[in-house]
């Protein structure tokens, strides 16, 4: 047992380190003897749950990704019935994202009744800086593990109102912080607005959303919108706890 916890913490370690670690970086971060990180990590390049690079360094390896694909399909379904009440109180697109490495990946979706809506589909993969699910997920970092994160994907401008400074990004985040939800307001997508909130207290990082045409989706919307989008993160989490 103790051998199966100290696995999932070298793993851990090497997700948050962006998918890959130095024997070093894995001793310091766990206090483990270099000796027991070795015979681990032996172990787990054996069954393909992680790799060696040319650098001699270790990453995340491929047989995680049908694992983590499987989590994703079983969070999206426990998801859903939040993220309908959502679509019935406020008649827009709800869905869950969550942090996969550097990037943002929509798991789940409960589309608006109306014609026009938003079409972002599940296993849509963005840059966080620009979506506001992105940027509620990274609100949840410190500010110097925010910023290298987006340090590593750039900041590119996807409409001229995305956010590419990242002195302007962390004021952005605190705000975040601050009011306890994250606003899109067409830098994603030109004409979408998007109220984002992040899941406190779940396994792992995952945010809510509520995204329409803004011409629907109001400022005034939004002051509606986020106490609920609010309260279907907290519902979220406590389901998910009840699951660990």
């Amino acid at each position: 047992m103790q051998s199966l916890e100290r696995a999932f913490t070298l793993l851990e370690i090497m997700a948050e380190s962006g998918g890959e670690a130095s024997l070093s970086q894995l001793a310091d971060s766990s206090g483990l003897p270099l000796p027991t990180i070795h015979r681990i990590i032996r172990t787990l390049v054996g069954d393909g749950y992680v790799r060696q690079l040319p650098s001699r360094r270790y990453a995340l390896g491929p047989r995680l990704i049908g694992l983590g694909d499987r989590a994703a399909q079983m969070l999206g379904t426990w998801a859903r019935p939040h993220l309908s009440r959502l679509v019935d109180s406020l008649g827009e697109t709800a869905n869950l994202a969550m942090l996969d490495g550097d990037k943002v990946v929509y798991v789940a979706q409960v589309p608006s009744p109306h014609a026009m809506r938003m079409f972002t589909e599940v296993g849509r993969r963005v840059l966080p800086h620009s979506a506001g699910v992105g940027k509620a997920l990274l609100s949840q970092l410190e500010e110097d593990e925010a910023l290298a994160t987006v340090g590593r994907t750039g900041m590119p401008a996807a409409t001229d109102r995305t956010i590419t400074d990242p002195e302007a990004f962390a004021a952005e985040l605190r705000r975040i912080r601050e009011r306890g939800y994250a606003v899109d307001d067409g830098e994603q997508e030109l004409g979408v607005r998007c109220v984002a909130v992040p899941v406190e207290g779940a396994p792992s990082r995952v945010a809510v959303s509520v995204s329409g045409p803004d011409r629907r989706v109001t400022w005034n919307f939004v002051k509606r919108a986020a106490p609920l989008v609010q309260e279907a993160a907290r519902a979220l989490a406590a389901d998910l706890t009840q699951r660990r």
